[in-house]
């Protein structure tokens, strides 16, 4: 792949940045969006974020055209001023997210802008030093060695894949670059110690996630093309070699879609910028978007992002696959975490062993083909209209079939794993389990009768049956369905009405049990629920493939007795 080839589609995205470019604040405008934690912005219309500007600063020197050298060095020297620069401050080598929050109004400040912002102003001097103004220069250089600072003593683990790699990429590159053996050996070290979990546990903790996939590959390559160390740029393409094949084996060529279940994802059906991603990748051998429709990011350039070529036919034909791997197991190995997926030409469906309900989890996720487009189901858990982290999700799966049930947690978070833990108590007006029918939303057919509801999506039929459920000795709950022209909504409702205390430590049981099938034809379901003193066990036989019999307590637990 040539530099030279991609450059037109490059400068046509910088060119697209150069509107938002405040040059009194020396950073750019972006709209402003926010996950729900760590800024305590609530609205706001526009905000100046520092790795944008960062990105943009980068993307101005790569251009290599001498009219844009004085905005970009214009920007890092203004982002360099925003790290806390104090080495007897908590927040040491960190920025704020935006310009408009200082870092002592974040809850919590994000240490990951270690990685991100020391990234970027590393590339700047790596591939762009000799143009630098020298007192600018040893500024910067200063900066990056404030991140590496924070990320050393931050110290994370290989479990957090993409911060892993970044982290890895600041200081072994400083370190190669500036000369400092210190920064070298803790980046090396830090990428084998990736390695090697990877190695143990198969997968990336972030497994199957379209956007993490997608930015270790970006970080993983930024290393293979940096680094003069072989042993280093060995390990990278290893890992390299296990994210394409990952998601070359979950990609629809037919759908467009990455097939479930993702680990962490932002959005369910895959926007035209990651599809531009694997066209580009494919060095434009893979044409996934219309020739209008392509968009180049602005962070591939200059980096050396390929597809290998044993994948690139996985992106192009269908056929039937199926997946079941382990993807996470415990040393002592009583504990083992597994992915199931099952593709053919007309759909797409995977689910997890457990999880929690997350907002960026996709425990149980199906993608059909609904005409020329694509209609999803996904499986959620809701506390007055966002997702509940502490319902954990339990499955089985075979094929287009599943068996699943939910429960609760009594020690896990709400809107978020770890920054808002509720500890199994809340207060909602409304709290439901979802199928959230969304994408396409033409021939959609749906029929309720009693504890099944049938969905007929244009040639496919999704059946979601409710096998058993129990809340605080209730056991009757019912359908809720509705549709807005966006998305159809097939919902079993626990609480909606006025406010209400739930406290899983004192509710003697909550769990509820589902048999899901998506396929080409209708099929008879089989079931029989068997309830015992600690739990529900139940057996679903769908149409002639064999049983799927799975066993949920009925008590809600602490997080690490409900995931197996």
């Amino acid at each position: 792949m040539t530099a030279k080839k991609w450059h037109p589609y490059f400068l046509a995205t910088l060119n697209s940045w150069h509107k938002g470019y405040n040059p009194e604040l020396r950073m750019v405008r972006r709209p402003f969006k926010s996950p729900g934690y760590h800024t305590t912005i609530k609205q706001a219309d526009f905000v100046h974020p520092t790795r944008e500007a960062l990105l943009y600063a980068v993307a101005l020197l790569d251009s290599e055209l001498p009219e844009y050298r004085d905005r970009a060095f214009a920007i890092i020297e203004q982002v360099v001023s925003l790290q806390d620069a104090d080495p007897a401050s908590p927040t040491f080598g960190i920025w704020s997210w935006f310009y408009e929050e200082p870092l002592a109004q974040m809850s919590p400040p994000d240490w990951n802008w270690a990685d991100f912002c020391g990234k970027q102003l590393l590339l700047a001097i790596v591939r762009h030093g000799d143009l630098f103004p020298p007192a600018l220069l040893e500024r910067t250089k200063m900066a990056v060695r404030n991140s590496c600072d924070a990320i050393i003593e931050r110290n994370v683990g290989p479990g957090y894949t993409n911060i892993a790699i970044m982290g890895a990429f600041v200081t072994l590159i400083a370190g190669e670059s500036f000369g400092d053996e210190r920064y070298r050996t803790y980046g090396f070290d830090r990428l084998e110690r990736l390695c090697q979990y990877t190695r143990e546990q198969g997968t990336f903790t972030e497994y199957n996630s379209p956007t993490y996939t997608i930015v270790a590959i970006e970080e993983l390559s930024s290393i293979a093309t940096e680094t003069r160390i072989p042993e280093a740029r060995a390990m990278a393409e290893e890992l390299l070699e296990l994210a394409w094949g990952m998601m070359a084996y979950h990609f629809h060529p037919l759908l467009l879609q990455w097939s479930g279940p993702h680990s962490r994802a932002y959005e369910t059906l895959l926007p035209p910028e990651k599809l531009s991603f694997l066209q580009y990748a494919s060095d434009g051998k893979v044409q996934l978007v219309p020739e209008g429709g392509f968009t180049f990011g602005i962070t591939w350039y200059g980096n050396d992002i390929k597809c290998p070529e044993k994948y690139v036919s996985l992106f192009q034909d269908i056929g039937e696959r199926e997946l079941h791997q382990i993807v996470s197991r415990q040393k002592d190995g009583s504990k083992e975490k597994r992915a199931s997926m099952y593709m053919n030409a007309g759909l797409a469906f995977g689910t997890f062993s457990s999880g929690i309900m997350w907002n960026q989890r996709r425990n149980l996720l199906a993608y059909v083909a609904n005409g020329a487009h694509c209609t999803y189901v996904h499986f959620r858990a809701l506390h007055d209209g966002y997702d509940y982290s502490s319902a954990v999700f339990t499955g089985l799966q075979h094929r287009g079939n599943a068996l699943f049930g939910v429960n609760f947690a009594t020690d896990g978070g709400g809107t978020h794993p770890n920054l808002d833990k509720v500890h199994g108590r809340i207060t909602a007006s409304d709290l439901r389990l979802r199928f959230e029918i969304g994408g396409c939303q033409d021939h959609i057919d749906l029929v309720e009768h009693e504890d099944r509801v049938r969905v007929r999506i244009a040639g496919i039929s999704v059946a979601i049956d409710k096998l058993y459920c129990l809340m605080d000795g209730e056991t009757d709950f019912r359908w809720e369905i509705s549709r807005d022209g966006r998305q159809t909504c097939v919902d079993l409702v626990i609480h909606s009405g006025e406010p209400a205390a739930f406290d899983f430590h004192q509710i003697p049981n909550a769990c509820f049990l589902f048999a899901f099938s998506v396929a080409d034809t209708d099929q008879a379901m089989l079931k029989e629920v068997r309830q015992h003193p600690d739990g529900v066990e139940g057996t679903a036989q769908f149409g002639e493939s064999d049983a799927l019999t799975l066993r949920i307590p009925a008590k809600p637990d602490v997080l690490d007795a409900l995931l197996n």
